[in-house]
């Protein structure tokens, strides 16, 4: 019977172990983490992370061949097959701070490994890491063997959160990078063998470590580039009259670049995106490449722009004040069917506007209000970093409440701020909001999900992103 341990039981490591359990009943999966209250939500009812599908994938294997525990070192030396999904957040401080990748996580896991293992292992990355973080796994722990044979491979997810089981079910591709030698040929067959429990086997991708690395921070930067090359478009429609979803529909239809990734908004978010871009300009810094540093960058700088130009939009249109009205902020998570607020633009936007001393009512329907102040009070990156290292008691911002209802969250509010593209916001009565509001009621759509032309029938002064501008707007400067 084959072991696989994962050491990290996140985003990443739980979905996919859940996954492989179901569909290779014949190997024990273990996921250890040394977080005891994460461990304990993954074996109860409610499990740490929200996810389509996850619930019923876990409850299925839970005590057959999935299996939660703390027990780190144990489940590592047992284990055949040992992924790696700890967190490699961006540094803080230090060289390469702001930019580089903190693999500490990573190093302190290769060493323990090394150090309990009694046996040969295949040791995976699963985290998204630099470029020749393999080549620095491997020195660690050839240096540390005591003769134990320990093959490295890379093993990128490519999961998109909000449809991670469906992802996994049925991937694109499942890459898999390891030496070109007979004891990585071998153990690229090994772990292919897992997947092909499931996966067409044309689907599987063999190759050389390094393009394995570099292929997961490259599909990341182009895709988080498709949404900056859009956004940039958006600003462009809005000072035309043009309309981006009919620009995106048209460019869409264009087989050689497809409809996917091409919808306006205030902005991405997530954990990979910004990270992995940043990441990615750091290499090509190293390694004497400014040019190629220079263009990534700018997926980033429009991407800041998007947020700012939304702010600006919003105190712009409410005679350049937004100081003691109340502003509704439907949705917080980065995107609908998460509960992850990694990086999302939701945090730049409310603090934006509390910066011009606006009164926020936040309504998401998977994010707690904890969550929420806590993402308010932290710096830039502090979120990828240990709860211990982030503020214990996020500070009171008195002019924010958090709320469990839309029309809660929008009485009295003298504008409406969609920053999530949830699907209830798309059916709310928007009339019985639009008669609880203060006039003139402004709705700020960062998501494109509501139908302006009916909104503007009922009294609102509408703005969407990349849409002809409502008479009023027009009227008003692009910039606070």
């Amino acid at each position: 019977m084959v072991k696989i341990c994962c050491i990290g039981a996140g985003y990443v490591g739980g979905p996919t172990m859940a996954v492989i359990a179901l569909k290779c009943p014949s190997i024990e999966v273990v996921v250890v983490d040394i977080s005891v209250p994460r461990i304990t939500a993954w074996n109860s009812d409610h499990l740490p992370i929200y996810e389509p599908g996850l619930d019923e994938v876990v409850k299925e294997c839970r005590g057959k061949n999935l299996f939660f525990s703390t027990e780190v070192e144990k489940h590592v030396s047992e284990a055949d097959i040992v992924f790696v999904s700890v967190n490699t957040p961006t540094k803080t401080q230090g060289l390469g701070a702001g930019k580089a990748a903190d693999l500490t996580y990573w190093e302190s896991a290769a060493r323990m490994i090394a150090e309990v293992s009694k046996s040969d292992k295949i040791v995976v990355e699963k985290s998204t890491v630099p470029v020749k973080t393999a080549e620095a796994i491997e020195k660690i722990l050839t240096h540390n063997s005591k003769g134990i044979n320990f093959q490295i491979l890379s093993n990128p997810e490519f999961l998109a959160e909000g449809t991670a089981i469906v992802d996994l079910f049925n991937p694109d591709r499942v890459l898999i990078g390891g030496r070109e030698t007979p004891g990585g040929e071998k153990a690229v067959k090994a772990l292919k063998d897992v997947y092909a429990n499931w996966v067409p086997e044309e689907r599987i991708i063999c190759t050389n470590l390094w393009s394995a690395e570099l292929s997961k921070l490259a599909a990341n930067a182009f895709l988080a580039q498709r949404i900056s090359s859009v956004n940039a478009m958006s600003a462009l429609c809005e000072a035309t009259g043009a309309d981006v979803s009919e620009v995106a529909h048209a460019v869409g239809k264009d087989t050689r670049i497809g409809p996917k990734f091409l919808n306006a908004s205030v902005g991405f978010g997530g954990s990979c995106f910004q990270k992995d871009i940043l990441n990615l300009v750091y290499i090509c810094e190293c390694n004497g490449l400014p040019e190629v540093a220079n263009y990534w960058k700018q997926v980033i700088k429009v991407n800041d722009y998007q947020k700012t130009r939304f702010v600006n939009r919003v105190v712009a249109s409410m005679f350049n004040t937004v100081s003691g009205k109340k502003v509704a902020i439907l949705g917080f998570a980065f995107k609908k069917d998460t509960g992850d607020t990694r990086e999302t633009p939701a945090i730049d936007v409310c603090k934006g506007l509390l910066g011009d001393k606006a009164m926020l009512s936040i309504y998401d329907p998977q994010v707690t209000e904890d969550q929420i102040r806590r993402d308010l009070a932290m710096n830039k990156f502090d979120w990828d970093h240990p709860s211990h290292l982030q503020p214990v008691s996020p500070t009171a911002i008195k002019s924010l409440s958090v709320v469990w209802d839309a029309y809660d969250a929008t009485r009295d509010a003298h504008a409406v701020c969609i920053l999530t593209e949830w699907d209830e916001f798309r059916s709310l009565d928007y009339q019985r909001i639009y008669d609880n509001m203060q006039k003139p009621a402004f709705l700020f759509d960062g998501r494109n999900v509501v139908d302006a032309k009916k909104l503007r029938e009922i009294g609102f002064i509408v703005y969407s992103i990349g849409k002809p501008l409502d008479q009023w707007l027009k009227d008003m400067p692009a910039i606070a």
